[in-house]
């Protein structure tokens, strides 16, 4: 079996594959000060809830973009499943060409999307990983990536409305049933929602406009993502398993 995990800032995401099935998927909060012990004990009641004992982890691959937690968490692995993880970053391969200003500095969260989306759906597509930042990011029918857009995430938009404005609460992020709000939370909803609907749909329009490819395919992962998808025409895959399939992909082009 195969551990796949992405570390994000915001959450960790750990999936478990028995060959091509994904038969466990947890998700736990990313902070910086737990030791490879506390890691540790996490996954291995991940394992557990999934009737997996760890020798039957074969290996274990990895995306980050939380260099913080590397120490601890690649230890935990190193300690209670006595494998060397595989790391996504530069020297791997990935099947995705980087044709960036600077390809170093691509995330290894986007790449693995990439990867993702590329070997199940096909290129001429554009990502939305809605996670902390919302990315855009375009993969060719050669399976280059060259053009991507980083936007503030929806939680960081609700979070910036309530924090900078003194009379205004914390809500909780859902669309409200109508943009004709009457009070204070349903009127920071529609704002909110609505608005963030809005600017997803515009950037989908620009990229299909400044590259000429009106049949261009829409797929979107990420926490929110499936309520985004579910309100716009615009999306056209809500893939939630993306990232995993796309840690898969990579494990399977560097196992050798």
């Amino acid at each position: 079996m195969l551990l796949v995990v992405d570390i994000g800032n915001t959450n960790i995401t750990i999936g478990i594959y028995h060959d091509d099935q994904l038969i466990g998927n947890y998700r736990l909060t990313t902070w910086f000060k737990r030791t490879s012990d506390e890691y540790g004990f996490m996954i291995l009641n991940f394992l557990m809830s999934s009737k997996v004992t760890p020798e039957q982890i074969h290996d274990v691959i990895i995306s980050s973009v939380v260099p913080k937690i590397m120490h601890s968490f690649t230890n935990s692995i190193r300690k209670y499943l006595n494998k060397e993880p595989i790391l996504v970053g530069p020297g791997i391969k990935t099947g995705i060409s980087i044709k960036t200003e600077n390809p170093k500095k691509v995330g290894a969260d986007r790449i693995v999307d990439l990867a993702g989306c590329y070997y199940n759906y096909g290129g001429n597509a554009l990502v939305i990983d809605f996670g902390t930042a919302t990315t855009f990011d375009y993969i060719s029918d050669e399976g280059v990536f060259k053009y991507g857009v980083t936007a503030p995430g929806i939680g960081i938009s609700a979070e910036a409305l309530s924090s900078h404005c003194a009379k205004l609460p914390e809500i909780e992020i859902k669309k409200p049933s109508s943009i004709l709000a009457t009070e204070t939370i349903t009127s920071m909803q529609a704002g909110l929602v609505y608005g963030y609907i809005g600017s997803v749909e515009y950037i989908i329009q620009k990229f299909k406009e400044e590259l000429h490819l009106d049949d261009m395919l829409v797929i979107a992962t990420g926490g929110l993502g499936k309520m985004i998808s579910q309100h716009t025409d615009m999306i056209d895959i809500y893939d939630r398993d993306l990232t995993f399939k796309g840690l898969k992909i990579i494990y399977e082009r560097n196992k050798s």
